[in-house]
């Protein structure tokens, strides 16, 4: 097998993969904010995380792979100023924060159940609240100054902080706000405390004050309390590089007493971008992937659509791109089913690989072995699914290994289940199929003038009659 090259965004160089614990990969996710629905967008870094694991496992490393839940301490920008997200959210629907956070947090699994994103572990932050308290004093006294407003990491206190983010200047760091009485511009607060005469619904004990951890604390202390410290690889998207992850690192030096980032390889996707700028919930009005569902898309065309791009390029969304994708799926689907109805010759005995066979599997092992390179991956996919020189029976398999590392799950498609009826929809797919039934017998009966009728009604109720279709679909509904 060809080694394992993945891009470290710590040292902007591919650096070959080698596990700290032998034939294990512990990788750790930056998870979402649960306060709203996750955009598109937001959804694009699971699907890279869930490649990489697929990889790893791929190449036979046993994977554990952690994406946290944020359910307190992210304020509304990424730094230190603005209200709680979670508390703001939960005051505008008249809801606890708990709830908030429940109903969030089981809608984000929902979607990463419709890409069919391997379930990781999903620890939530106010599970460790107590273990930041101690993380927090056992750094305080060489890394950290009180303020009014909470406990605040002296960022001089460490070496090459933001080399991550390549800021070295306070200029370099532009997203971080004023805080009166900050050292340095780019200090962050370890603990929020609750402003005098406030109240709020998360809120805690600690040495510094009743208040909240803050957002950066929390992945330092649930990453090394579940991976260990170093572990292998830190996800996120490209925006972490520049104040969530170097403000990681920072703790994550201090607490440990020596320079190591706390993860051997860190990772970051880029945005995905629609005609407007990037994907962002701030925005205002953003793409869900029930937006796409709603629309008649299956949620694993979007799935293409990221494999489409690198992980490290921008990805621009547009519907005319989704429908491509969504091509390109039922082709798949489509030759997958005429190659798992092929049964093999009652002598069939499996052989040593043709060499046809073992260079599709070469390449394919190549493509996802040097940075994740999916978009070559689908292309030698592709090659293999339509490869006539290979009998089905004997490709089988190999398929089945490739669609393993994609993520289709192709074993447990059919034509039908691509179908998702788009919510203006008005017609059930029980009737769309009877009256192409009766106007496929009107038609057999020269009935030209009923067989139009019941094209047209059908085309009245959303439905396209697709006569004709080299993919060799029936009919879809518009939306």
């Amino acid at each position: 097998m060809s080694d394992l090259k993945l891009f470290n965004s710590l040292t902007r160089e591919l650096e070959t993969f080698t596990p700290i614990h032998p034939g294990e990969a512990r990788v750790y996710s930056c998870g979402p904010t649960v306060y709203n629905y996750q955009h598109i967008g937001n959804m694009r870094a699971y699907v890279f995380a869930d490649t990489l694991g697929r990889v790893l496992s791929y190449k036979g490393y046993k994977l554990t792979h952690v994406i946290n839940i944020t359910d307190v301490g992210h304020l509304t920008s990424d730094a230190d100023e603005g209200e709680d997200k979670m508390e703001k959210m939960a005051a505008a629907q008249g809801k606890t924060a708990w709830d908030i956070a429940a109903f969030y947090q089981a809608d984000f699994e929902a979607d990463l159940a419709r890409l069919n994103i391997c379930k990781p572990a999903h620890p939530r932050a106010t599970e460790y609240v107590e273990a930041m308290i101690d993380w927090a004093k056992s750094i305080e006294a060489k890394h950290c100054y009180e303020l009014e407003s909470g406990l605040y990491f002296d960022t001089s206190t460490v070496a090459d902080y933001g080399r991550l983010a390549r800021a070295s200047t306070d200029e370099g760091e532009g997203r971080i706000e004023h805080v009166d009485g900050k050292r340095h511009q780019a200090d962050f607060a370890i603990w929020r405390k609750t402003p005098v005469g406030e109240t709020r619904q998360m809120e805690w004990d600690s040495p510094w004050g009743r208040g909240a951890p803050g957002w950066h604390l929390e992945c330092s202390v649930m990453s090394q309390s579940l991976l260990g410290h170093p572990f292998d690889i830190h996800t996120g998207g490209i925006d972490h590089r520049e104040i969530h992850h170097p403000n990681e690192i920072a703790q994550n030096q201090a607490h440990s007493g020596c320079d190591h980032s706390g993860a051997g390889i860190w990772m970051h996707n880029n945005f995905l971008i629609d005609r407007r700028g990037k994907m962002s919930k701030s925005a205002g009005e953003f793409l869900r992937l029930q937006t796409l569902v709603d629309k008649g898309f299956h949620p694993l065309a979007y799935r293409l659509m990221c494999l489409q791009a690198h992980y490290r390029s921008e990805l621009e969304f547009s519907w005319e791109g989704l429908q491509a994708a969504f091509v390109r799926l039922k082709r798949m689907v489509m030759a997958w089913e005429k190659i798992s109805m092929t049964s093999p010759p009652a002598d069939f005995q499996p052989t040593s690989m043709g060499k046809i066979l073992s260079n599709h599997l070469d390449e394919f092992e190549a493509a996802v072995s040097d940075d994740l390179n999916t978009p070559r991956a689908l292309i030698c996919f592709e090659s293999l699914l339509f490869e006539k020189s290979i009998k089905p029976h004997e490709k089988g398999d190999a398929i089945l290994n490739m669609d393993e590392v994609l993520g289709f799950r192709l074993a447990s498609f059919s034509r039908s289940s691509l179908r998702i009826r788009p919510n203006s929809a008005v017609i059930e797919e029980a009737d769309i199929e009877a009256a192409l039934a009766e106007r496929k017998e009107a038609r057999a009966a020269k009935d030209f003038a009923k067989s139009d009728a019941i094209r047209d009604d059908l085309i009245a109720k959303g439905v396209e009659v697709m006569d004709g279709d080299p993919l060799g679909w029936d009919w879809r509904l518009e939306f």
